[in-house]
């Protein structure tokens, strides 16, 4: 199963008690998977998805809503998917739904005009937005496993519609930006703790620890790296700074002789050869007067002066 049915599968374990909650969840599943048609002068409205868990939902919710029990069909594609249409036949009980979902239908002559199932007044509530932000994702939505990267989407058919998905989730801090694809305006959130406020508002709090386990794997393996590549490149730097000062000098006892040297000069020479691995630190702790690590740098500097000067003369 990927992520994104588990999600899905996990929203669908509960249904929330509230009417006017269900009622927003409907809309949201109406307003991204939805059609309203008119057959023999009736109202058809049907939701279409190759999603069971979407179906299974969306019919339970309406049986609990409006005491309605809408119609499940169940056709094989040429694909092999199967695709699930719920309709709910328009009769003496769908204007109360109407009505609930703050619609306001006119169906003259077979001719229906109705306003966008999605009407404010459904949304009023907090737990109203979350309800319908589940619906959308149920029926438009996607996400990426965490493990593979960070990606929420809800693809909406009109820019209206994103607007809404847009608004709603700014109302929870959370911000959304939007691609087109396909003819289709994608609403999407790449960043994992946005992703993580996002599942918290729809309710799935088990995948949203989930996601949150692996940011943290992820935050803690890339701290690791991220330290290992720091520790290399101080080893490399200082692993290169001694070949360096090896080089001067040896350069220095080839063509001067490291005994006209002043003596300072001569035991830090002397104890670099004999300890070419060691760090400053503890080289400076070798020499006799142990001048500590800034005075061991400044002879170092000396016999480069000194290896340079002699380049000049001789080359090399």
């Amino acid at each position: 199963m990927s992520f994104s049915s588990s999600v899905k599968e996990e929203l669908s374990r509960e249904i929330s008690k509230a009417r006017h909650c269900q009622i927003a969840e409907i809309a949201g599943i109406i307003s991204f998977a939805g059609t309203v048609n008119a057959e023999d002068k009736h109202v058809v409205l049907n939701v279409y998805t190759e999603n069971v868990i979407l179906a299974k939902r969306y019919f339970e919710l309406v049986r609990k809503a409006f005491k309605v029990k809408p119609e499940l069909i169940v056709k094989n594609r040429n694909s092999g998917h199967r695709m699930y249409r719920i309709t709910v036949m328009e009769d003496e009980n769908t204007p109360k739904m109407f009505e609930a979902l703050k619609w306001q239908v006119e169906n003259t002559a077979g001719e229906i005009r109705i306003e966008e199932p999605v009407n404010k007044l459904l949304l009023m509530k907090s737990c109203c937005k979350r309800a319908y932000l589940r619906g959308a994702f149920f029926a438009a939505g996607s996400i990426t496993d965490p493990g593979k990267g960070y990606h929420l989407e809800i693809v909406s058919p009109n820019e209206e519609k994103a607007d809404r998905i847009i608004s709603e989730f700014a109302y929870f801090g959370i911000e959304v930006k939007t691609v087109m694809r396909k003819g289709h305006v994608v609403c999407y959130i790449k960043e994992g703790e946005r992703i993580s406020d996002a599942l918290n508002v729809i309710g799935a709090h088990t995948a949203l620890m989930e996601l949150e386990n692996v940011r943290i794997i992820k935050e803690v393996r890339n701290d690791v790296n991220r330290r290992v590549n720091c520790e290399t490149a101080n080893i490399n730097k200082t692993v290169n700074a001694a070949v360096r000062q090896i080089e001067d000098i040896e350069y220095i006892e080839a063509h001067l002789g490291l005994e006209n040297l002043p003596p300072a000069l001569q035991e830090t020479a002397r104890k670099r050869l004999e300890n070419p691995e060691a760090p400053l630190k503890e080289l400076a702790g070798l020499l006799d007067d142990n001048c500590g690590k800034s005075g061991l740098n400044h002879r170092l500097k000396k016999l480069r002066a000194i290896a340079d000067d002699l380049r000049l003369t001789y080359g090399g």
